[in-house]
């Protein structure tokens, strides 16, 4: 293929629909629990995002909460991915996130330049969008009127369902320091190769993706310094202030909050399994005992508190759309570190759960299984490593310069 997507000529001005509001996203993904939940263990089975969820997904809207209003989006409060991604992670973990790639990824096509942004929303709104930010996966070359990029890219997770994707690389400088870039290519443009046979979030279709020597238009393109806040192209017409806000710094509430929705789901499956069930070595009526008491207990707390942690940070980082304000590099790392205690807080409330379910807990017919599986896989990603996270955090508190050049 010689082309990363067929431009087309876009109004600069386009009249779509809105979505919905914040409130009606957030209650359109809490009616799609029970059917997600029917379709997990299809969804496992798969290794996908199951065609029919990506088009309750579409129909729902529930992807377009940051999408800007000039295309129909919300441009809700950031605090709504938390929510939505709660209530499906509940239900299916795998669903919940390929959706945070999806809402994130929205959430950055509004930096780019306005063509690019009529070429995917203006064509279609309700465009899904994936993504893989790991630029030393990927080489491309400046030519004349865009760039040619080759490279490979693992754990691009919603892949399989998506429209169009986000690749990171390093654009060569014979001159200097290599460029980081990204670039959007729509789907069938890349290779996807069947990769994801993984022990958990085994429906997310993380697999790996592959791209030899792809022309990329310039407008499709974007370089690293547009995803850290301030002026872009593409918040020249989307005015509203959330979109001066940094990418990279949001957006490890995006993939915490489908963990929360993960444990979320856990409590609940271990609480209708507890109500019936009695100690096989004793004919004891299970709930009635005291340690049983203490995880349950131990589990909710945590979940409330990752909850209260990310709905501060939110409101934070809201606030400094509101007031205009970018967030200071303390701020940057301390926002990223918040969202990583948030899955620590999941973490500790699923390991609680796991523990009160004892032997019938391991059987693979059991969701209580499925969802720490899921949850030992998620907290894999680095969002959730506090040694990273929490590292640059207290460096910077300290008086040290900041280490992550995302930030």
């Amino acid at each position: 293929m010689s082309s990363a997507s067929n431009p087309a000529t876009m109004p600069s001005e386009v009249q779509i629909a809105p979505v919905g509001s914040y409130d009606e996203l957030v209650e359109r993904a809490r009616n799609l629990v029970p059917v997600l939940s029917e379709r997990a263990e299809e969804t496992q089975e798969q290794r996908r995002i199951l065609p029919a969820n990506k088009q309750a997904i579409a129909d729902a809207g529930i992807a377009r909460l940051l999408q800007p209003s000039r295309y129909g989006g919300c441009e809700g409060h950031l605090f709504g991915a938390v929510e939505i991604l709660t209530h499906v992670g509940s239900a299916c973990g795998s669903t919940a996130w390929c959706l945070a790639q999806y809402i994130g990824h929205n959430f950055m096509l509004a930096q780019w330049p306005v063509e690019a942004q009529d070429e995917i929303w203006g064509v279609k709104p309700e465009s899904l969008l994936a993504g893989i930010l790991i630029p030393l996966c990927g080489k491309a070359r400046k030519v004349e009127g865009g760039y040619r990029l080759s490279g490979r890219w693992p754990f691009v997770s919603g892949v399989d369902g998506c429209d169009w994707c986000i690749l990171s690389g390093m654009v060569e400088n014979p001159h200097g320091d290599d460029e980081e870039r990204y670039f959007m290519m729509q789907h069938g443009t890349f290779e996807i190769l069947d990769t994801w046979y993984a022990m958990g979030l085994k429906g997310s279709g993380s697999h790996d993706i592959t791209v030899e020597d792809v022309f990329i238009p310039e407008h499709m393109t974007l370089p690293i310094d547009h995803l850290k806040g301030g002026p872009t192209p593409g918040n020249r017409v989307n005015t509203a202030p959330m979109y001066q806000l940094p990418s990279y710094m949001q957006f490890g509430i995006y993939i915490t909050s489908a963990t929360l929705g993960i444990a979320t789901g856990m409590l609940a499956h271990y609480e209708e399994f507890i109500a019936g069930h009695k100690a096989l070595m004793s004919g004891k009526v299970t709930r009635n005992e005291v340690p049983q008491h203490l995880k349950v207990a131990e589990a909710a707390v945590c979940l409330a508190t990752a909850r209260a942690i990310a709905r501060t940070t939110c409101d934070e980082i809201m606030s400094h759309a509101a007031d205009g304000t970018s967030p200071s590099d303390e701020q940057r790392t301390q926002y990223r570190a918040q969202a990583n205690f948030v899955g620590l807080q999941a973490w500790r409330s699923a390991n609680a759960i796991w523990d009160a379910a004892m032997g019938r807990g391991v059987y693979e017919s059991n969701p209580i299984a499925r969802c720490y599986r899921d949850m030992s896989a998620a907290t894999r990603h680095f969002t959730h490593n506090w040694d990273v996270n929490g590292a640059s955090y207290g460096r910077v508190r300290l008086g040290l310069p900041i280490d992550n050049p995302s930030l």
